[in-house]
């Protein structure tokens, strides 16, 4: 069934053509992952959808009855709103239960929390669980990956994989669009290309259509120099059959005018030396109240180290980041920085340009001319172009440029200096999958440190090789390996436990069997916990069996919301008590 048929849509803004009449349907079922460089419309295309924004000429159709729910980028909620306000405001009360179930599941627990103040992680997951609890029959998703934890955006992954719903999205996220997409469509100079299949699929045929395409060009310009040579030799007044082979001339001109170069953005910046003292942290500690960040914290970098830093959103990444960088103090400790270390700093918080400036001044504020390498230098003018920051886009007013314009001229200004310790906090967001792709290979073979916060988890399989791993309780775990190598060794840490798990026993038996190092009091203790333990895991089940819709309940959604969130706590603290006092039984 086809829900959305899309008419020769047209969009420019000025002399800016993002498309010209392209036609596409999307039917019942389909996952649409939608791929373009930045500033070629992907955005303006789904907002086009959404009725947010009106084409030049074209149409939209949504077929009659379809229930259609969009994310935009940035979602926007009313002042002064709480998690249970927008759940209020659900008129349905099935769709009122969904929300509440969705954001338990995205660990979204206190419903009175400010929007205000909450984390661009927290908003977007607030926002991903008001448009899907109104269960919509087609999806239009504008970045829904961005900002979000690792945790969170495989969550959504498994979550969209599964579900029936029709499926439009822009994303960046490649491992996301290789499990949840089952076609991709592409807007490639200023036309829509389809690809029936995933990601991965896509790249394949995506070459093989460049390579046809060059050989037709190829053929195109032979055949019109021979017509070239004929035009050039025939009278000036033809007719019948010769005016057939003149408009054929005409259309080959205009055919051979296809330009098939990309343009990429070009990295072409070295880094400065660095020395073999590069940077050495020393018992750091660091908390904000109860919330602890970092607890006697020591490493000590080594020459061309590259570390990813992963964890649940809160748990101090980008404050870790930033302290490493000297903009936060530790409680206590210190850190020893190489002389030789020049440091390179990108974050989203980071792009705080001037707006009313011009692009040319964000660079030239700087420095007059940039060195690329030992004994090459540019222009700003011409560093810029690396960027795809043409001539005249060079003219245009910071404040009008788009999030991915905006995150090159950052990534710009941060490389121009030719730092050798680069400090990346979720570089990928806003950035297209091109770049991207050229971002890793320049960071791959960086001749530098290297530390990345990204949720991205191909770019970080991509470049790093060892992980820091927070988890909330001040330590930091060093994994030796990729994100990938990281998931499947949890994994293989979980099916382990799970073979191990005795069957149950009478509490006499485990009591006799336990280490002597325990006390008999702590032998109680012990028991005590397995059973509370036990009691705490058959509730929390029960919980996640009616939160993931298999169980049914009377009671408020709500309250066992809040009950689920308060139970995670106990059971953690359980947990924790539970491994101390059997590391200390089994010490013997």
């Amino acid at each position: 069934m086809n829900y959305l048929q899309i008419d020769n849509l047209t969009k420019s803004y000025g002399i800016r053509l993002l498309f010209t009449d392209i036609s596409f349907t999307v039917n019942e079922g389909e996952k649409i992952g939608l791929i373009a460089k930045n500033g070629t419309g992907k955005t303006t295309l789904l907002r086009i959808i959404a009725g947010e924004e009106a084409p030049d000429s074209g149409s939209v159709i949504l077929r009659s009855g379809v229930r259609m729910g969009y994310l935009p980028q940035q979602p926007a909620f009313p002042a002064d709103s709480t998690p249970q306000s927008i759940a209020d405001s659900f008129a349905d009360d099935d769709e009122r239960q969904q929300f509440i179930r969705l954001l338990t599941q995205m660990e979204l627990t206190d419903m009175q929390a400010p929007v205000e103040n909450m984390s661009g992680g927290q908003r977007k997951r607030l926002a991903l669980a008001q448009v899907i609890a109104r269960n919509p029959q087609l999806l239009i998703l504008d970045e829904p990956t961005n900002h979000l934890d690792i945790n969170t955006v495989e969550w959504l992954e498994n979550y969209l994989s599964r579900s029936r719903m029709t499926l439009l999205m822009v994303t960046h996220d490649r491992y996301f669009l290789d499990r949840v997409t089952n076609r991709i469509i592409e807007i490639d100079r200023s036309a829509i290309f389809s690809y029936d299949g995933n990601y991965d699929y896509y790249l394949r045929r995506r070459a093989e259509r460049i390579e046809a395409m060059g050989a037709e060009l190829a053929r195109v310009r032979n055949t019109l120099r021979k017509e070239q040579d004929w035009m050039s030799r025939q009278p000036q007044a033809r007719a019948g059959k010769a005016r057939f082979r003149i408009n054929q001339f005409y259309d080959l001109k205009e055919r051979s005018r296809l330009n098939l170069e990309e343009n990429n953005v070009r990295i072409g910046t070295e880094s400065t030396y660095i020395g073999n003292k590069i940077f050495e942290a020393h018992n750091i500690s660091k908390a904000f109240g109860d919330k602890v960040i970092l607890r006697d914290f020591s490493y000590v970098f080594a020459r061309y180290d590259k570390v990813g830093i992963v964890g649940h959103n809160g748990v101090g990444k980008s404050t870790f980041i930033k302290m490493l960088m000297g903009m936060v103090a530790p409680d206590s400790g210190r850190f020893d920085v190489g002389e030789t270390v020049r440091f390179g700093y990108y974050s989203q918080e980071g792009i705080s340009f001037d707006k009313s400036k011009k692009v040319i001044d964000a660079v030239t504020e700087f420095a007059e001319d940039i060195e690329l390498r030992e004994g090459v230098r540019l222009s700003p003018m011409q560093f810029l172009q690396h960027f795809l920051f043409s001539v005249p886009d060079q003219q245009k007013y910071i404040h009008t440029l788009s999030g991915g314009e905006l995150c090159r001229l950052h990534l710009a200004t941060v490389l121009m200096r030719r730092p050798n310790f680069l400090i990346l906090d979720e570089p990928t967001n806003d950035l297209d999958i091109v770049t991207l792709g050229i971002l890793e290979e320049y960071l791959a073979s960086f001749k530098g440190c290297v530390i990345v916060i990204s949720h991205d988890r191909f770019f970080l399989d991509s470049i790093v090789d060892h992980l820091f791993v927070m988890s909330g309780d001040g330590l930091i775990r060093d994994f030796p390996g990729s994100y990938s190598d990281y998931r499947a060794y949890l994994r293989s840490q979980a099916q382990e436990a799970s073979a191990k798990t005795p069957a149950k026993a009478p509490a006499k038996t485990r009591t006799a069997q336990r280490p002597p190092r325990l006390t008999y009091k702590e032998q109680q203790e012990l028991a005590a916990l397995e059973k509370s333990m036990e009691k705490m895991n058959e509730e929390k089940s029960k919980l996640e069996a009616i939160f993931n819709g298999t169980a049914e309940t009377s009671e408020d959604i709500s309250a066992l919301a809040t009950r689920y969130a308060a139970l995670k706590d106990e059971l953690d603290e359980a947990e924790l008590r539970w491994l101390e006092l059997s590391e200390k039984g089994s010490a013997s």
